[in-house]
Parts: structure tokens; sequence; C-alpha cells
């Protein structure tokens, strides 16, 4: 999932920093950046601020050997411009008719899976198979962005370091629980796995052993996402809108993700 896909979990900056339990008030953050020139004296920096929020030895590790991501950047430059348009226009760009098809296809040969997760978390085949297929193309495609690089490169850019400090220090004590590695790679924005989790919502979501290239293991945690963001087993798609909306604050992804669930449990 695009980084645009998860931010309303972190709708305040100070509600986030008390959720993920990062320090405040004395321990000021390390400065943010407009550019790589500064990356490396910020990585300093932000070591002593990772380190008293409780990341170990691997972590700090990781984040010694991050680099600056280039590529995370022009991505996030160019953000907005992939949720634009027409809800049909956007449907269309992203081959909604095919993750339809395939999605009908994985809903059978996967039924006790998705009849588990149901039971488990109320939460339907449909819409689990919509955003899996509208993310990494189920599973085919999810990222080679290195995970570490790219999420502390964006809490140190200037446009958005409350939103991603949290989830940088969440990465780091990924790899001190061996989730991650220094070398793991995503989609540009740090997301991880089948579903394209960030790195907080891993810790805060992700179910059994939170290893989200798993795709059991990413879906179950999906739907635990969705049902932690008020999710009404049983209730019809535009009832679970605001589900739908903790999952991708885009309007048109919204209704597309509703869209082709609907198709897919309609089968």
């Amino acid at each position: 999932m695009a980084f645009f896909a998860k931010r309303r979990i972190f709708v305040a900056a100070a509600a986030v920093v008390a959720m993920l339990g990062l320090a405040t008030g004395a321990e000021a953050a390390a400065s943010c950046g407009k550019n790589g020139a500064g990356f490396d004296a910020w990585k300093q920096d932000f070591a002593a601020e990772a380190k008293a929020n409780g990341v170990g030895q691997k972590g700090l590790s990781a984040l010694a050997g991050a680099t600056y991501a280039t590529r995370t950047i022009s991505a996030d430059r160019a953000l907005h411009k992939a949720f634009s348009g027409s809800v049909e226009a956007f449907m269309k760009r992203r081959g909604a008719s095919a993750i339809i098809s395939r999605g009908r296809a994985l809903k059978k040969a996967n039924a006790a899976m998705f009849a588990n997760i149901e039971r488990t978390y109320g939460v339907p085949p449909g819409v689990l198979l919509a955003i899996w297929g509208m993310e990494t193309g189920f599973g085919a495609s999810m990222g080679n962005q290195n995970t570490v690089s790219a999420i502390l490169t964006l809490a140190y850019d200037c446009r958005r370091p409350d939103y991603f400090t949290p989830h940088a220090i969440a990465a780091l004590k990924l790899v001190d629980r061996g989730a991650l590695s220094a070398s793991s790679v995503g989609a540009m924005h740090g997301e991880i796995g089948h579903t394209q989790f960030l790195p907080g919502n891993v810790l805060k979501y992700g179910v059994g052993s939170g290893n989200l290239r798993d795709r059991n293991t990413a879906l179950a945690s999906t739907a635990n996402y969705l049902k932690g963001h008020g999710w009404h087993a049983g209730a019809s798609y535009e009832a679970n809108m605001g589900a739908i909306a903790g999952w991708n604050s885009a309007s048109v992804y919204q209704q597309a993700i509703a869209n082709i669930a609907e198709a897919i449990d309609a089968d």
C-alpha cells in the first residue's frame, strides 16, 4: 500500500508519540533536512533518540548503515498525483477488472483460510483480496527499496518528520526482533509485505510472527487492522467505509476498494 493509504493511524503527532511510547518534552527530535547533505549527521543525533526509546544494538546498527533514499523522496513528491481523477479512472489505472477476476479465484482456492480469518476478525474475504490485489498484485510486487533507509529518510525529510519518526523507531525495533533486517526491502515509503504495512502498524496490528511477507500472516494482520479501525462484522461495505478510510485516506482509493470487494464477494 502506498504511504498515503496509511496515514490515518497516526492522525496527530502527539497521538503517534504516545501510542508508540516515544519520548517527549526534554528529548528534542533530531533536526530535519531537505536533501541528503545532512543525513549522516542526523543519523548520529537520531541514534540517541532511538536508543532512548528502546531500540537495541541490532536496530542501531541498521540505523548506522542506512543511506539517504533518493528514490523514496522522488516517489513522495509525486504521491498525490497517483490518487487523482475519478474513481472509474483510478480503478482502470489500477487494473480493477483483473483484481476482481484473480480475487474471485483466490477466494475459492483459499476458502478455508478466508473463513478462519472472518470467524476470528469479522472481516470478509472481498476487502482483504481487494487490498491485497491493489497493493501488491497479490504479492507479485512487494517492492525493492531498502525499508530501513526509506523510512529513516522520510523521518529525516522536513516534509512530514513527525509522522514518520514513530515508524522509523518501529522499524528499528522490528530489526531488533528479527522481523526485519538491515537489508529488508519493500515499497518506497517503507511499507512491508503483501498488503504493505508501515512499521508502526506492524507493531500494533501484526499477528502471529509479524512477518508480513508471509501471505497468511499479512491477510490476518490486515483483517486485524480493519477490525481495530471499527469494522462491523456482517455490515455492508457502505457501512464499513469508516474502517476502509482508516486504511486509506484517499477517497478514490476507498471507493475503489469497496467496489472491488463487493464484486469479489458477490461471486
